[in-house]
């Protein structure tokens, strides 16, 4: 590697960009027979995870920009994945379930996302692997204040 390239490929920024880029790729690889994304299925397991949740709640858990949530749960409102009505206390606000659809997608796609999260992590050896989710979740937990999109898993109900 040059200097100039240092420039360029030797920062964090690029590596974790990079990363998540590859990560992207083969999640969608290895679950290409279920046509969903890696966003769509955080944000269908979420749903599963904390029945009852609105929006808000849901962003909070899987930390993504609020703006385009809503293009997530339509999709996956149109594969009768999940189902939005409207909620008890405020009937302007969507609480969001989980169908049997969507249940019977999670089982069967949990084989291939726990082969994508193997791969990604293959070229670690097993001590690296520790070694490296450990840093990787310190740096995430510590920094967690300065995303567009800070994960705040306090309450699902989306109160803190």
């Amino acid at each position: 590697m040059h200097d100039d390239d240092i420039q360029i490929y030797g920062k964090p920024g690029h590596l974790i960009r990079r990363l998540q880029q590859i990560a992207v790729a083969i999640f969608m690889a290895e679950t290409k027979p279920f046509h969903i994304t890696p966003v769509q299925y955080a944000a269908l397991l979420a749903i599963k995870l904390h029945r009852g949740i609105d929006q808000t709640a849901l962003v909070n858990i899987i930390a993504f920009d609020r703006s385009t949530i809503g293009d997530v749960l339509n999709r996956l409102q149109e594969k009768k994945l999940i189902k939005r009505m409207p909620g008890v206390l405020d009937r302007r606000s969507k609480v969001l379930d989980i169908t049997s659809a969507g249940r019977k997608l999670l089982d069967e796609i949990e084989k291939a996302v726990i082969s994508a999260q193997e791969l990604i992590l293959a070229p670690l050896s097993a001590r690296e692997k520790v070694q490296f989710m450990r840093l990787m979740s310190k740096l995430v937990n510590i920094n967690n204040s300065h995303s567009r999109a800070p994960v705040r898993p306090k309450n699902a109900r989306g109160r803190q």
